[in-house]
């Protein structure tokens, strides 16, 4: 309910079969509890008032008039929570029983949503007591006056984004499941009651349905199971819950167990979603029934959001994803290194390599890509170039590495040209300023560029994603390269690239790999101080942890600095503060605009994540771009 976050939860209590009293209050504490917890809105299962397993007790009169008049005293006694509920009962209308939800609000009953697809097969026989849901009518139920059938749309008037649509059980099952209106029809949460049995192998598949059928319809979607309680004469049920959100798993329950579990879900990232892809199409179909529903203003106010955010976005948290990741992404650099060099029938390839992060990874790549198309790795020529501020350090290590893998190497001093160039511009030497930088960068490149020239062979751009979002690249220095194989690789990626190739390496190259990873990330531009690196980027523009954050957030979802600085303050609570937050924000934020200029004609690289900034491809800006409209935001934080 701020930033765009909502909490919701799914909620199995145990149930005793056909005793709606005893249910009742299982699903009163429930509620209670959600609501104590500061869901907005909470999920129970399918016929949950009765139980799924009363059988030819539908047929009943005693037990759907329990059920009604349960309806009526639930919402009574929680009138007073502010939290929207789904609670599964049938309901009797004109000569046929339907399989609803009850959607009710402060004690106000929105509206009995059906199900639409009935099972009858296998261990179902649905259709023996329920009807298909029909098209919306009102009808008189529990002493109020409301809508029944497919196509309802909860539709809440004080939190943006929020409409709430309900499938049950199979309907999500099926070829063409309600929620896909739904979703078309602007639903941004979807609440399934379910009561699914369980078998070997169908929690997995039930999973995966679940968090891909969110995925397709970019939505949150909140699964509740019947558990413990109902009828084991034919089946077992487990109370299987899941919370999905556009293709990710929130929260899952474990089985066979009761109670609560909840999520918040990001409302405003789904809406985001939505408008970023263009096959995402609204629909306004006549037969939708959209119902209008509020919150109190003090329970917005009060609500505070708890979502955890990942440090680093870019990186899997778990060790065997993170693994897969690296081997993935180096085979996709190679691939593109490799085709590109195919397609010109080219056979050397040129690196500066400087003995740092970037630099050794780009040379990683071009071996990989040289092996894949069988070619001799001595045509893969390393090129140092030593100038004011390299360290032996970074010397030493790029040519051992360049050594271990078999490439050729050779070290171009440009000392003596910049020196020369200092002279034909009157540059001071002692004027450690943006040209005494620059002025190695480019030389650097033009050694490379020549080089290449000299050898029939292309310059392998080194530069990564962090620094592109930055403008941290010398324009037409190390900007400038003929296909840059890191160039969607963000700061934080690069780091778990080049470990996991030390981690896969022989003994020499792995220990050089390391003491790459353990050198801090620096220019090499400045003089050193007494043997050690002097310049170090971190101290300049940032931590690149917090850049990478911010660049995710922001190129991914298009959330503004007011939200990502709050999540960063979240994710990196005891790392910075928000003061600190805030400078490396605003300083995100000016480079960014600032330095479109450099992105706007970068070389060819391929595309491994989802967020990049080629010009061709993800991120089209004009370089003269104001940024006021963020700079306000960020000085109101």
């Amino acid at each position: 309910m701020k930033d765009g976050f909502f909490r919701v939860a799914a909620a199995t209590p145990a149930v005793s079969v056909a005793d709606v009293e005893e249910n009742l209050e299982r699903i009163e504490e429930l509620v209670q509890q959600a609501a104590a917890d500061g869901c907005g809105a909470v999920c129970f299962p399918e016929l949950a008032l009765t139980a799924y397993t009363c059988g030819d007790l539908f047929r009943d009169e005693a037990l759907l008039s329990a059920a009604e008049r349960g309806l009526a005293r639930l919402m009574e006694e929680t009138q007073n929570l502010d939290i929207l509920c789904a609670v599964g009962l049938p309901v009797p209308w004109e000569g046929a029983l339907y399989n609803c939800a009850a959607v009710f609000h402060k004690g106000k009953l929105l509206g009995l949503p059906a199900k639409a697809r009935i099972p009858n097969y296998s261990e179902f026989y649905e259709a023996r007591h329920f009807t298909p849901a029909p098209k919306a009518v009102q009808v008189d139920f529990a002493g109020q006056r409301v809508w029944l059938g497919k196509g309802l749309l909860f539709c809440c008037e004080n939190v943006p984004g929020l409409k709430v649509g309900v499938e049950i059980c199979e309907d999500l099952w099926s070829p063409l499941p309600p929620s896909v209106s739904l979703a078309c029809n602007g639903a941004t949460l979807v609440l399934n009651p379910s009561c699914s049995d369980e078998t070997i192998g169908k929690a997995e598949y039930r999973r995966e349905l679940v968090r891909q059928h969110s995925g397709r319809l970019l939505c949150a979607y909140v699964y509740t199971d019947s558990g413990l309680g109902e009828s084991t004469t034919d089946m077992v049920f487990a109370g299987h819950d899941l919370i999905a959100e556009n293709g990710s798993l929130l929260e899952e329950s474990q089985l066979f167990t009761t109670g609560l579990i909840s999520a918040e879900v990001d409302l405003e990232r789904l809406s985001q979603e939505r408008r970023r892809m263009n096959t995402w199409q609204p629909a306004f179909d006549q037969d939708v029934v959209r119902v209008p529903f509020r919150y109190e203003e003090g329970t917005l106010a009060a609500f505070v959001p708890q979502r955890d955010f990942a440090r680093t976005p870019f990186v899997p948290q778990d060790a065997v994803g993170l693994s897969d990741r690296c081997q993935r992404i180096l085979t996709m650099q190679s691939v593109g290194l490799a085709t590109r060099l195919e397609h010109i029938h080219c056979k050397t390839a040129v690196v500066g390599l400087s003995g740092g992060l970037d630099s050794t990874l780009a040379l990683l790549v071009t071996a990989r890509a040289f092996d894949r198309l069988g070619l001799d790795r001595r045509g893969i020529h390393a090129v140092s170039m030593p100038c004011f501020g390299t360290t032996s350090r970074t010397k030493s290590n790029a040519q051992r590495i360049a050594e271990e893998l078999g490439v050729d190497f050779r070290e171009v001093s440009i000392e003596r040209a910049v020196r020369q160039h200092f002279l034909d511009i009157g540059q001071e030497e002692t004027s450690l300023d943006v040209t005494y930088e620059n002025s190695q960068a480019r030389e650097r490149t033009q050694v490379l560029m020549d080089i290449a020239n000299r050898l029939g062979g292309i310059v392998i751009g080194t530069g990564d994603l962090s620094e592109l979002a930055l403008g941290w690249a010398t324009y037409n220095g190390d900007h400038m390269s003929m296909y840059g194989v890191n160039a969607s690789i963000p700061k934080t990626l690069v780091r778990h690239l080049v470990s996991y190739v030390a981690d896969h390496s022989e003994p020499r190259l792995q220990a050089a790999l390391l003491d790459v990873l353990d050198t801090p990330v620096s220019p090499e531009l400045l003089p050193p101080k007494d043997g050690e690196i002097a310049q170090k980027t971190e101290e300049l523009v940032g931590p690149y942890e917090l850049h990478d954050f911010f660049l995710y957030y922001m190129l991914r979802f298009g959330f503004g600095p007011g939200k990502i600085y709050r999540m960063a303050c979240r994710a990196f609570a005891g790392e910075y503060d928000g003061a600190t937050v805030k400078r490396w924000l605003t300083a995100f934020y000016r480079r960014f605009f600032t330095q479109q200029f450099k992105r706007s004609c970068l070389p060819d690289g391929p595309k491994v994540g989802s967020v990049t900034l080629s010009p061709r491809g993800d991120w089209r800006m004009p370089s003269d771009a104001s940024w006021r409209v963020w700079e306000r935001e960020l000085q109101d934080l």
